[in-house]
């Protein structure tokens, strides 16, 4: 008598139902809450198109009347030399400076403590702004120190 193993069907179809979670879940993730695609960027000047890249944020800091300063809050962070903290800024319309000079207060403090930094400065509807440590590790022509030269020399050319 041949003896089969009966469940070996079961087993690949579980794998394949998983894999196929897995695809879904990992294209749902990179969807628009609107069901449009935002992954292709549409810039009129290659020039200035860059791809940013943001790993997933390791910790966030947004600054409440109750909670640490941005100071406070990076010293109680692990430094590793692959953690970036990325400064966040949406501006109103008008308020564009008071969100840039804020923004450059955590990119010094984050400098300061020793993290790589960068600033990502973007119109909207009202004002916001927060930092995202994530380990990113900067590209070799980028550096730490590079991040705090990025912030001063843009406050400069906006002065």
């Amino acid at each position: 008598m041949i003896s089969r193993n009966a469940s070996s069907w079961q087993l690949i179809l579980a794998d394949l139902s998983l894999i196929l979670f897995l695809l879904t879940l990992s294209a749902l993730a990179n969807e628009s809450s609107d069901g449009s695609d935002d992954t292709a960027l549409d810039f009129e000047d290659d020039a200035v198109a860059t791809h940013a890249e943001f790993a997933s944020s390791q910790a966030l800091f947004r600054a409440t009347p109750s909670g640490p300063t941005i100071q406070e809050w990076l010293s109680e962070q692990p430094l590793d030399s692959r953690a970036t903290l990325t400064v966040f800024a949406i501006y109103a319309p008008g308020e564009e400076q008071a969100v840039w000079e804020q923004a450059q207060v955590f990119a010094k403090d984050a400098s300061d403590a020793r993290f790589a930094v960068r600033v990502v400065i973007a119109s909207g509807d009202v004002n916001d702004i927060y930092a995202s440590l994530a380990y990113d590790a900067p590209t070799e022509e980028q550096g730490s120190q590079k991040g705090a030269d990025q912030v001063e020399r843009m406050s400069n050319e906006g002065a």
